[in-house]
């Protein structure tokens, strides 16, 4: 297990709050632009928004903290249109005086220490926990909400930024569903194949550890102390340790809502975590195939649940060997 997941492990094993525990992202993202997708996008309706591994990166871990907080789309698109004026979605460790971030926030200013600041999740939440502050901040113009947050110099700026916004928040929330996708090489180098503890090779437990500190508590399986011997297809990855399943049940819009969110944050971070395929809602992406984006998954003829056979009720994601 590399560095990075250890810290994960070590904030779940402490039971922290939301805000700590998701804070394992910050150790986790230090591995380095060079881990990251080639590039990504989302398509909604006519407008597609195009990011880079970077943007991708931030823009689906500030959507993915709105969907742990319980946050409407609405408030991850003002977040998002917020992030891409004050940084244009990067982490920036400079900015005007001492604004530092992906929101720009400036310590002397009560945001927090300039570490603090300059970690996405801290940043994230208290740009979040300032936002729900704000009146009827549901129905303010984007650009009006940003500004009661933000209190910027230009308070126009951030009506630029909305219809990207929106299209983002709506796929990365899972609002729009198989709209976010990147791509990505489509190997990896071989790495350790021994199980851990919990019947997961490495790579597959860096991808549990960080879809829980992510989005908090979720139901998992596909993987046991001493790893799965029956109740999948011959050639499984799940026999291998490699594989991990999260449940949304029972199969309804909210759940494939959530799923979606989770599936979409999945993507975003494939390249860096050696994701090789994501399935779910009858839908399909594989990092040998990610310039195609989401695709058709034909379901194993094999008797049992058809929602269970098509992953309509949880999502499945393995990584490479």
């Amino acid at each position: 297990m590399n560095p990075a997941s250890k810290a994960v492990g070590a904030l779940l094993a402490l039971g922290l709050v939301v805000a700590t525990a998701v804070g394992g992202w910050y150790v986790v993202r230090e591995i380095g632009p060079g881990f990251l997708p080639d590039r990504c996008e989302a398509t909604v309706g006519d407008l597609t928004v195009e990011l880079t591994p970077e943007q991708a990166e931030n823009a689906a871990l500030i959507a993915a903290i709105g969907v742990r907080r319980g946050l409407p789309a609405r408030a991850v698109s003002i977040a998002l249109a917020t992030a891409y004026q004050e940084s244009g979605l990067r982490n920036l460790t400079t900015g005007d005086r001492d604004s530092l971030g992906l929101f720009q926030q400036r310590p002397s200013q009560g945001w927090g220490t300039k570490r603090e600041v300059s970690d996405p999740v801290h940043s994230t939440n208290a740009f979040y926990d300032a936002l729900v502050e704000v009146d009827g901040y549901r129905d303010l113009p984007i650009t009006e909400a940003a500004q009661a947050v933000q209190r910027s110099a230009f308070p126009d700026a951030y009506a630029d930024h909305e219809d990207d916004a929106r299209a983002l928040a709506s796929a990365l929330t899972g609002n729009s569903r198989g709209a976010f996708h990147c791509e990505v090489p489509g190997s990896a180098e071989t790495a350790s194949a021994q199980l851990g503890g919990n019947g997961l090779t490495p790579r597959a437990e860096d991808v549990r550890a960080e879809a829980v500190a992510v989005f908090g508590p979720l139901s998992l399986g596909g993987f046991a102390p001493g790893g799965v011997r029956d109740g999948h297809i011959p050639g499984s990855t799940h026999y291998d340790g490699r594989a991990v399943d999260i449940f949304f049940r029972p199969v309804s819009d909210a759940s494939r809502t959530r799923g979606w969110a989770v599936a979409s944050y999945l993507v975003a971070q494939a390249e860096r975590l050696d994701i090789q395929t994501i399935i779910f809602d009858a839908k399909i992406w594989t990092a040998r195939r990610s310039d195609e984006g989401w695709r058709r998954y034909d379901a194993p003829d094999r008797p049992g649940d058809p929602d269970i056979l098509a992953h309509r009720d949880h999502v499945h994601v393995d990584v490479f060997s």
